[in-house]
C-alpha cells in the first residue's frame, strides 16, 4: 500500500492541526501517514507522540528582512529539498499535505518536481510566506476563513476551498471532570485558563505576575507558561504562597499541556491567550469565550491581530491591544466579565458556532480524492 506525506512545523500551530487531520484520515482510510519536519526543535516529539513516523530534514527559516543567517539558511533549504527528494522517491506517496511553516517548503517543491500532488492549508486569516510559496506548487488550497481567498492571485482562486481550521477530535469529546481532576480544581471559583501557545508568551506571563493577587482572588487560575518560562510560573507560585498562603492553591502553573489540553479547556470558563490560529480554534472547538492579546505587528506579520479581530467581530472574543494592556486594564475587563455572566455565555455560544463543522473531518474527506493506487 502507498502512503501519504504530511509536512509542517516550527511551532505547535503548524503541527497539531495536521495531526488532527491525520488522525481522521488514517482512521477512515487505513493508509499510512509519514511526517516530514525539522531535524531540530520539537517537531519530532509532537509528531511521534501521535504515533506518526517522522523524517527530519534540514530546515532554513524564511525571513522577510536582511540577516546574515539568511545566507546559511539558503544552504539548509537546499539540503532540505534534496533530503525531501530522497524521501519522496523512496516512499512514493499519493500526495503531500502541507500545514505550513518554513520546513514545509522543501518537501512541497520536491513533490512538484516529482509530479506528486501538493495540497496546502493556511490556518491564519492572511497567508504566511511559506504558504504563499507552497501555493505555487499546490493542486488544492484549503483556508480557514472565507476572506482569506482575497489574499491569493486570481490564477489560483479555483483551487481554494474554505474548510475552517482543524483541531483534534478530542476537543469535541473532552471530559470536564477529567480536566478538573488534572488541574486539581477545588472550590467554586470560575476557571481562568491562561496560555501563550506552545512557546509561551512573555507579555502575558508578566501580566499574570503583576496581577496574580487579583486573579487568584477572583478565579482558579491555570497558567500554561511555555516550557522556556517554567521558572516564571514557579516564581509566581512562590510569591503567592508567601503573600497570600490562603490563595496558593488557586494558581496552577504548567510549562506546556498536550494530552490533557482538551479536558483542561473543557473545564475552563474563560480562556486568556495569544491569538495564534491553533490556540483560538481549539478554544472555539471547546466552546469557550476568549480574552485575546495578539502579538503586535512589530513582533509578527500581524496575523494574530487579524485572527483576533475575526473572532471578536463574531462575538466570540474580546481583544486587548498588547501595547495598551496594563494590569489595570486587564483587571477591569475581567471584573466586567465576572459581573456579566450573560456576556460570557453569549461569547461561548458564538465561539462554539465557529467550530461546529469539525474542519478536521472535512479536510480528511477532501484529501481522500487524491488517493491513488
Amino acid at each position: 500500500m502507498s502512503c501519504v506525506i504530511f509536512t509542517g512545523g516550527g511551532t505547535g500551530g503548524h503541527i497539531f492541526p495536521g495531526i488532527a487531520v491525520a488522525e481522521v484520515f488514517k482512521r477512515e482510510t487505513g493508509i499510512p501517514i509519514v511526517w516530514i519536519g525539522s531535524n531540530n526543535g520539537t517537531d519530532r516529539s509532537y509528531v511521534c507522540s501521535a504515533d506518526i513516523p517522522f523524517y527530519g530534514i534540514p530546515a532554513g527559516k524564511l525571513r522577510r528582512y536582511f540577516s546574515l543567517e539568511n545566507l546559511i539558511d539558503v544552504f539548509k533549504i537546499i539540503g532540505g529539498f534534496f533530503a525531501s527528494l530522497i524521501i519522496l522517491l523512496r516512499l512514493k506517496p499519493c500526495f503531500v499535505f502541507s500545514k505550513g511553516g518554513f520546513v514545509s517548503v522543501p518537501p512541497c517543491a520536491a513533490a512538484r518536481c516529482l509530479k506528486i500532488p501538493v495540497i496546502t492549508h493556511e490556518c491564519d486569516f492572511s497567508p504566511g510566506l511559506a504558504t504563499k510559496i507552497n501555493t505555487r506548487f499546490a493542486a488544492q488550497i484549503f483556508v480557514s476563513y472565507t476572506k482569506t481567498a482575497s489574499f491569493f492571485p486570481n490564477a489560483v482562486q479555483r483551487k481554494i476551498t474554505v474548510t475552517g481550521n482543524p483541531v483534534r477530535m478530542r476537543f469535541y469529546e473532552a471530559n470536564v471532570d477529567a480536566g478538573k481532576a488534572f488541574i486539581q480544581y477545588t472550590g467554586d471559583k470560575p476557571i481562568l485558563f491562561i496560555q501563550g501557545g506552545s512557546l509561551g508568551a512573555l507579555q502575558i506571563n508578566v501580566l499574570v505576575e503583576q496581577t496574580i493577587l487579583f486573579l487568584a482572588e477572583s478565579f482558579f487560575v491555570v497558567h500554561q507558561t511555555g516550557a522556556q518560562h517554567r521558572a516564571q510560573g514557579e516564581r509566581i507560585k512562590k510569591r503567592l504562597k508567601e503573600e497570600r498562603p490562603d490563595l496558593s492553591g488557586q494558581y496552577k502553573p504548567y510549562p506546556f499541556i498536550v494530552e490533557q489540553m482538551p479536558d483542561v479547556l473543557a473545564a475552563s470558563d474563560l480562556v486568556m491567550s495569544r491569538a495564534g490560529a491553533n490556540t483560538i480554534w481549539e478554544a472555539a472547538a471547546a466552546g469557550k469565550p476568549m480574552l485575546l492579546l495578539p502579538l503586535e505587528k512589530g513582533s509578527s506579520r500581524g496575523d494574530q491581530i487579524e485572527n483576533a479581530d475575526f473572532f471578536t467581530e463574531q462575538g466570540a472574543a474580546i481583544t486587548l491591544s498588547g501595547k495598551d494592556t496594563t494590569p489595570d486594564v486587564l483587571c477591569s475587563v475581567l471584573t466586567r466579565l465576572l459581573e456579566n455572566p450573560e456576556e460570557l455565555q453569549a461569547m461561548a455560544q458564538a465561539s462554539a458556532a465557529l467550530a461546529d463543522e469539525k474542519p478536521a473531518v472535512k479536510i480528511a474527506h477532501l484529501l481522500q480524492q487524491w488517493i491513488t493506487e
